[in-house]
């Protein structure tokens, strides 16, 4: 059986710790991810965690039941900063446009963290009001529920997938993250017409695209084709926005 975790109110320390703060939840979440940003998922334990707090690692535990359950805090945080700033303007391909890139940036700002916790659900509030958000512009829109949330999840998923896939490239030891760039230009470069004819054919287009990520275009084409999906079901004329 999990530890049983007090309610935040109840379980506050009185005592600041030795370097003088007073746990929470949130400052714990937020040490974790400085910890992941230095150490990597591998350096984040709840001993480490409670030196860098000034705090006995046993006390983590009456805020969260386990390191998993910390982690999965972490993960909501990251995407909940999605939502810090953004609002709805009515115009639902900008908005859903605008939240998947805010999405992708709240995790690429953090990538240790994201490779740990881009593929977990976590069910907590800053998860739940960022797929509320989702949901009601794709249903305020028009979507019927049915595809409404087909779409939901194609966008949601999409957006983790390429945080997680950029994340771990930007989490790579930076002279490997520099070998793998090069390769476009000192291997697929000098592939010969004769046996990659397509490749040379596109040598410089590629070297010019690979290293950047592809999810804004990905992004572009998801909405792309609900757009022309709600077209044909409202007998609208899908447009895409200039400079989108």
């Amino acid at each position: 059986m999990g530890k049983q975790v007090v309610p935040e109110s109840a379980r506050r320390r009185r005592r600041p710790t030795k370097n003088g703060a007073v746990l929470s939840e949130r400052l714990i979440v937020e040490t974790a991810l400085r910890m992941l940003a230095e150490h990597g998922g591998q350096g984040l334990t709840a001993r480490r965690l409670g030196l860098a707090l000034g705090a006995d690692p046993s006390t983590l535990y009456r805020y969260f039941a386990g390191m998993d359950e910390l982690t999965l805090a972490i993960g909501a945080e990251l995407v909940g900063r999605a939502l810090d700033g953004w609002r709805p303007t009515g115009d639902w391909r900008a908005d859903l446009r605008r939240l998947g890139l805010r999405i992708h940036g709240a995790y690429l700002a953090h990538p240790q963290a994201a490779v740990l916790t881009a593929s977990r659900v976590t069910g907590r509030e800053q998860e739940t009001a960022v797929d509320e958000a989702i949901l009601a512009v794709l249903r305020t829109a028009g979507f019927p529920d049915p595809d409404a949330v087909r779409i939901y999840h194609a966008f949601i998923d999409q957006s983790l997938a390429f945080a997680a896939l950029d994340a771990a490239s930007l989490a790579l030891p930076a002279a490997a993250r520099e070998a793998d760039e090069h390769k476009w230009e000192s291997t697929y470069a000098r592939l010969s017409a004769a046996s990659h004819p397509n490749i040379a054919a596109t040598a410089g287009l590629l070297a010019a695209r690979m290293n950047h990520s592809a999810y804004p275009t990905a992004l572009d084409m998801l909405l792309d084709s609900a757009a022309g999906q709600l077209g044909r079901a409202t007998g609208r004329e899908a447009t895409r926005p200039s400079g989108a």
